[in-house]
């Protein structure tokens, strides 16, 4: 990066932190989402350059100082079965002066193989065989901190939960009507693309607030069965179907639920429909965070400005605060709500 760049983005990230809220109002708790992108293309390289540091890692880094969360779902953060990636994350934010002790992520389905030709193409073992899109186990995963205890062995996990299960789903179909890739298939699918889980929190007073956390897969990079646009559907859809209580699941109020939908209610090829079914759940209240930039929370070079990212609280808790962190080491900004305690 040249020198002049690098002042350019310098100003940029001054311009957006003496915009933002540094940090949250007293006698508020902070909850926020954050697609932090730290993704890398093969197992361990993110532990690597978390214990190294480099540029991105010290961006995001400091946008999650700046922001200040109590408590903060995280997208692109890539799993491993004894979560050292995490843990090193935990210890840069720790060195950096905000504390997480608390974490919690599970095995995603992302990079994780079915075995079986998921997209039809007669090949097996690529990463659109996964049962989440992802070059090995775990790529892409999701993960929870929190300054607060988390009640792990309470949390209710649907990432295994299959897509056909799913009332009025919208899987999709061959040209003859017939299920894709094949019915055998079909009925193997799961609905995740990474994690779908809610899981319990301890604040000071004792009091659960229910944490649900997701990230969706993108709609588009499919063919004319609208594989993805589907899929991203029904993870949106499937917190409307727990919210409601159709699902055996139980999610009691209070709660938040955050991440990363891939679909923005009135632009993309995603079924908007999907996305502001949710946002107008009774059980929700859409506090639409924006900042000087507007409401939406990322910019692709294909598509410009979109809002994908969400935290969404529960209807009776009352909301202080909201906004949108821009960050130098991602393309999505980390958004916030401030609740009354």
């Amino acid at each position: 990066m040249s020198a002049r760049a690098a002042f350019a983005l310098l100003l940029c990230h001054l311009f957006w932190t003496s915009a933002s809220d540094a940090g949250p109002q007293s006698g508020t708790l902070r909850v926020a989402t954050f697609n932090t992108e730290l993704s890398r293309k093969g197992p361990g390289l993110l532990l690597r350059d978390l214990r190294r540091g480099d540029d991105q890692i010290r961006a995001v880094v400091g946008t999650i100082v700046e922001a200040g969360a109590d408590i903060l779902a995280l997208q692109g953060v890539d799993w491993d079965y004894d979560l050292d990636s995490l843990r090193a994350l935990q210890h840069r934010l720790k060195g950096a002066g905000q504390n997480y002790p608390y974490a919690f992520a599970v095995r995603p389905n992302s990079g994780l193989a079915s075995g079986l030709d998921l997209d039809g193409d007669g090949r097996l073992a690529e990463p659109e065989d996964s049962w989440g899109w992802g070059q090995f186990t775990g790529q892409g995963g999701i993960a929870l901190l929190s300054k607060h205890p988390i009640a792990a062995s309470k949390a209710v996990n649907l990432t295994d939960m299959l897509w056909k299960d799913l009332p009025g789903h919208r899987m999709p179909v061959t040209l003859d009507g017939t299920p894709y890739p094949d019915a055998e298939t079909a009925a193997r699918l799961r609905l995740s693309s990474t994690n779908h889980w809610a899981v319990p929190v301890t604040l000071e007073n004792g009091q659960f607030l229910w944490i649900l956390s997701f990230h969706a897969a993108p709609p588009v990079f499919d063919g004319a069965e609208d594989r993805n646009g589907r899929r991203n559907a029904d993870e949106i859809l499937i917190w409307t179907y727990l919210l409601d209580g159709t699902l055996d699941a139980q999610i009691p109020d209070p709660f938040v639920l955050m991440g990363d939908a891939n679909n923005d209610p009135e632009r993309g090829e995603g079924h908007n429909d999907a996305i502001t079914r949710l946002l107008h759940h009774p059980r929700l209240q859409d506090v639409t965070p924006s900042d000087e930039a507007g409401q939406h929370s990322v910019i692709w070079d294909s598509t410009g400005p979109m809002r994908v990212d969400y935290v969404l609280p529960s209807a009776g808790l009352s909301v202080a605060g909201s906004g949108i962190l821009r960050s130098n080491g991602s393309r999505h900004g980390l958004i916030w709500v401030d609740i009354r305690r």
